[in-house]
C-alpha cells in the first residue's frame, strides 16, 4: 500500500522522467567523481603495496634437516635412508 505522500511524489517524478530521452543517458559528473575516486585508491594501494614488497626479504636459508639429505648423497646417485637399508645400491 502506499501513502498518500508518496503517491504525491510519484505522479510529480513520473513527468520528469517521460522527458528524459533513454538513449541519451549518461552517469554525469557524480559518476566521474565516483570513478576517479576509486582509480585514485586503487593507485595509493599500490603503490604502498610497493614499498611494503620492497622491504621484504626472500632470501631463504636452508633447512636443517634437507641439508642433511643432500649431504648424505652416495657418489652413485642413491641417497640412504634413516633404517639404512632401503635406497641403497648392492653393487
Amino acid at each position: 500500500m502506499m501513502s498518500a505522500t508518496s503517491t504525491l511524489a510519484m505522479t510529480h517524478l513520473v513527468p520528469l522522467a517521460k522527458d528524459l530521452d533513454e538513449n541519451k543517458v549518461t552517469p554525469g559528473l557524480l559518476g566521474f567523481v565516483v570513478f576517479a575516486l576509486i582509480g585514485g585508491a586503487v593507485w595509493l594501494l599500490m603503490k604502498s603495496m610497493n614499498k611494503h614488497m620492497n622491504k621484504v626479504d626472500f632470501e631463504e636459508e636452508p633447512q636443517p634437516g634437507k641439508a642433511r639429505v643432500t649431504a648424505s648423497a652416495s657418489p652413485t646417485g642413491t641417497t640412504a635412508s634413516p633404517e639404512g637399508t632401503k635406497g641403497e645400491s648392492t653393487a
